[in-house]
């Protein structure tokens, strides 16, 4: 805008797309003040800056979903061995910023219309009890929106003391696994035992018989030490024998009970195979532990204060635009607005007649009157009219025509109809 007494200076490209981000009408803005263009430049970087943060919380929040699991145990050995992460999956990474990107586009969107569809309120800096009614809708789904970007960003903010607390929590969730699987397999070993036992103590009392036939033998015919040196006599003879038939016979039992040992060697060493899979599927469920949900709730846990203001915080960014409208002072931009609004609707015939009328609930409705309409639609209404009269004048010209032919020709009309009646009468 250029006058004799005020020159505004020339906006930038960015300000103008700011302008159209913010919902404001370049045309109206660039007629109006600097500081209207300055007001409106700011409200399109805000709502601009929650797109791009809720692009990046997105992302991350995706990232930290569908990452391979077990990163926060093998992120800390890898710190404490190498002094740095893992490399970050690509392909995870790949899709995060896909989805961060239609994230933020849809965010974006939605604040975008969050803030163009919020009304001045009266023209002043006092938000009215009815201005705060008006706006709860939109100032409830701006906390809402403020609350999905917040809580990424405070898991990313503490990731080290997040990492560092889930590694703790995994271990301990790791081990109570552990236990509870070493018990149940315990369970089913202590039934193989019992039934392995029979035959175990069998074998034993076998070779506690042999070694005290050995001992009895050794003692009939070594010399010294408590031998007799006897040499092999008829008592060591018969000790030799009765040894050899309990070896035979523990030979027999083995050979009669081999299938039955070895099937229970096979089944134990199958259970030692299952425990094994069993202990290292327990690490994988640990690992799951590593989720978007777990790392909130550790976050809550360690700094609850600082949380609660990081997400006032994004909430005072996602709902300033709101209450900045409501507390905005009638500038020129405004009028000019309001200017440009009923000149379109007194160039398409509306007609609004402010608090014409009070409706059932005591509040103060606005007459909208279309002359446009009405216009038409009372010359649709009068054409119908005239042709309803047209079509009657035409019927009762058409009666007139057909009495004149009868008064010129009456006796053939009567000719006719005689005829006519004739032979009714004759086909009756």
């Amino acid at each position: 805008m250029r006058t004799e007494y005020y020159e505004n200076p020339k906006p930038t490209w960015l300000m103008q797309q700011f302008w159209k981000i913010s919902g404001a009408d370049k045309y109206i803005l660039q007629k109006s003040t600097y500081s209207d263009q300055v007001k409106y430049t700011c409200m399109g970087g805000i709502v601009l800056a929650t797109g791009v943060m809720a692009a990046l919380a997105g992302g991350y929040a995706f990232y930290t979903i569908f990452a391979p699991k077990g990163d926060a145990i093998d992120d800390i050995k890898t710190i404490i061995h190498s002094g740095h992460y893992d490399p970050t999956d690509i392909p995870t990474a790949i899709l995060a910023a896909v989805f961060g990107l239609i994230w933020g586009a849809i965010i974006f969107n939605i604040d975008r219309f969050i803030v163009t569809s919020t009304g001045k309120g009266d023209g002043t800096e006092a938000i009215t009890r009815q201005e705060l009614k008006s706006a709860l809708p939109r100032i409830i789904m701006g906390a809402i929106i403020a609350l999905t970007i917040s809580k990424p960003v405070e898991i990313r903010m503490f990731k080290s003391e997040i990492d560092a607390k889930l590694y703790q929590t995994q271990l301990e969730a790791q081990k109570n696994y552990e236990i509870k699987t070493r018990k149940n397999f315990e369970d089913r070993i202590k039934d193989l035992d019992r039934e392995n036992s029979a035959i175990e103590t069998r074998i034993e009392g076998y070779m506690k018989v042999i070694a005290t036939k050995d001992s009895l033998w050794n003692i009939e015919t070594s010399k010294g030490q408590g031998g007799r040196g006897q040499g092999e006599g008829p008592m060591a003879l018969s000790y030799k024998a009765e040894r050899d038939r309990v070896e035979a016979e523990k030979n027999q039992f083995v050979a009669m009970n081999k299938t039955k040992i070895e099937d229970i060697e096979k089944r134990r060493a199958a259970m030692n195979a299952e425990l094994e899979t069993a202990l290292k599927k327990n690490k994988s469920v640990s690992a799951g532990l590593d989720g978007l949900l777990e790392r909130i709730k550790i976050a809550h846990e360690l700094a609850p204060g600082i949380s609660i203001f990081i997400t006032l915080l994004f909430m005072a960014i996602e709902l300033t635009p709101i209450f900045f409208k409501l507390m905005l002072i009638k500038g020129p931009y405004d009028y000019l607005e309001e200017n440009i609004k009923d000149l379109v609707k007194a160039q398409n015939g509306i007609e609004i007649q402010h608090d014409y009328y009070t409706d059932k609930e005591g509040l103060e409705r606005d007459l909208v009157i279309h002359h446009e309409v009405e216009r038409m639609t009372s010359m649709k209404a009068r054409v119908i009219e005239a042709q309803k009269e047209l079509n009657e004048y035409i019927i009762q010209r058409w009666k007139d025509r057909q009495k004149e032919e009868i008064d010129n020709n009456l006796d053939a009309y009567v000719s006719t109809v005689m005829d006519g009646d004739t032979t009714q009468t004759a086909a009756s």
